[in-house]
């Protein structure tokens, strides 16, 4: 190794050596991938499997361990397994989901507790059930795996929806399942949940899980289905968990095994440590962290245009477009612009009064319904922000705005979401305003201000992963509300 390892990372080796399955709960920036393949390096003899995040990241790990560790993704075991057979129906070409709803039956609308669920709307929903089925660790297709749409949130009318869709959720499933042929677009997950479902062995003396915390249910299943055979460990940080909206789950919480940390950030110096501390306490993590003192990372405002502005939402990215292009400052969207257009043109359809497939937004009619719902309904808050976007610009300079994004490569600011920013770093960061302050709760105190509400603990970890993308400068302007906050923790670093 081309370093000298830490104290963490000597008892990390000292653990694995025992055979016994581990957790590592390892901080942002602390090395948890030089760890690993440290830990594979002092034990030449023993053949591994290194299960990545992504492709890019199994690639970058095949140059950093030995021969010994096989580094792919779950997806690639599982095509080499079994997805291969359904390699012509991958190359398909797209179709509307309209078209496999009519092909699966689905020709007529439907109405449901006062909605009118058109064809196209009923076909997308059946799509996406299967999806999440394929995300589950079920063995059946089941109610629970049917979307819960806008405008349809009690349970009678989701119930009803239920006993509609399911029948034809299984049978898009029984479609995909000939390798020849079918009506159903044949997607990766289809393939990696046949795998699962066969009970697959991984054959190896260890089992190496990046992102524990941000596990599907089906890859869990996989991996814990090899704890009687092959030792398992799982690095991850929990604090870092914020894709439970979509069906992860953090698994090293309730792992049994030995729990280890991984606390020295590599990647910033002390002050941003005592910083990100603080949200770490909020969210309740298990670890704190220190930085390494040779790098001085500094936190203020910002005194330059350059580097990444992280935003909460995505109208709080559109938001930061259209102030950076208006000073004529080249930016760049982090994941690129397409779930932006998909929501203005949504909008664009429904303010010239035509029905929309976006998925969030399918059961409006009008925009002036949607704005109601938005301002009235307590299950619309979420889309106020969005509808005041799109009522300040109109829909048309939000499209334009995407039009002007320029790659990365060329741009003076990336502006990004931190869902997006997840994994990656710049040399300089801002918080955007839109993560606000939690609502107050309607007293006051002694002095007659408003008391806010509690932070919640899947906001803190957001802040979280947002802070932590720095290496030189923070500005956390967006989050300078937490100063004033009676559960502000003390900046520990």
């Amino acid at each position: 190794m081309t370093f000298t390892p830490t104290a963490e990372q000597a008892a990390a080796l000292e653990a694995f050596t025992s055979g016994g399955h581990l957790a590592i709960q390892a901080g942002a920036g602390t090395g948890k991938t030089s760890t690993l393949a440290f830990l594979a390096q002092q034990t030449p003899k023993r053949r591994g499997r290194y299960l990545a995040f992504n492709r890019a990241i199994a690639q970058d790990a095949t140059t950093r361990f030995p021969v010994s560790v096989q580094c792919k993704t779950a997806h690639s075991l599982a095509y080499a397994a079994l997805g291969h057979r359904y390699r012509d129906r991958l190359n398909s070409p797209r179709r509307p989901g309209w078209k496999t709803g009519a092909d699966l039956g689905l020709n007529t609308p439907h109405r449901i507790q006062g909605r009118d669920l058109l064809p196209a709307t009923l076909s997308n929903t059946v799509l996406r059930t299967v999806t999440r089925y394929c995300q589950s660790a079920d063995t059946e297709l089941a109610r629970h795996h049917i979307p819960h749409l806008r405008g349809l949130e009690t349970e009678a009318a989701h119930a009803e929806l239920a006993d509609l869709l399911l029948p034809y959720a299984a049978k898009a499933w029984d479609d995909l399942q000939d390798p020849a042929a079918g009506t159903v677009r044949f997607e990766h997950d289809h393939y990696l949940k046949m795998w699962a479902l066969t009970e697959p062995v991984l054959d190896a003396d260890y089992l190496l899980l990046d992102e524990a915390q941000d596990t599907n249910p089906v890859l869990e299943q996989i991996v814990l289905a090899q704890r009687e055979r092959t030792q398992i460990v799982m690095v991850g940080d929990s604090a870092q968990a914020i894709y439970g909206w979509r069906g992860a789950r953090d698994v090293m919480t309730g792992f049994t095994g030995k729990h280890l940390t991984l606390t020295r950030s590599f990647r910033f110096g002390p002050a941003l440590a005592a910083e990100a501390n603080r949200w770490l306490t909020l969210a309740g993590a298990p670890i704190r962290l220190s930085g390494s003192t040779g790098l001085p990372t500094t936190i203020g405002p910002s005194t330059g245009r350059t580097g990444a502005v992280l935003c909460r939402t995505n109208i709080g990215a559109v938001t930061e477009i259209l102030a950076l292009q208006q000073t004529g400052t080249p930016t760049a969207l982090a994941g690129g612009g397409d779930a932006l257009r998909a929501l203005a043109h949504a909008a664009r359809d429904l303010i010239q009064g035509r029905r929309t497939h976006h998925p969030e937004l399918v059961l409006f009619t009008t925009w002036n319904e949607l704005r109601d719902y938005a301002e009235l309904d307590p299950a619309g808050a979420d889309l106020q922000p969005f509808v005041g976007l799109v009522d300040g610009h109109g829909p048309d300079a939000i499209l334009h705005a995407v039009d002007r994004l320029v790659p990365e490569t060329h741009a003076q600011i990336t502006v990004s979401t931190a869902h997006k920013a997840k994994g990656r770093e710049w040399p300089r960061v801002r918080i955007a305003p839109d993560f606000t302050p939690p609502p107050d709760t309607g007293e006051l105190d002694a002095a007659g201000r408003p008391v806010p509400g509690p932070i919640d603990p899947d906001e803190a970890r957001l802040a979280y992963v947002a802070v932590t993308r720095a290496r030189h400068h923070l500005d956390p302007a967006g989050l300078a509300w937490l100063d004033e906050h009676p559960d502000a923790p003390a900046a520990v670093g």
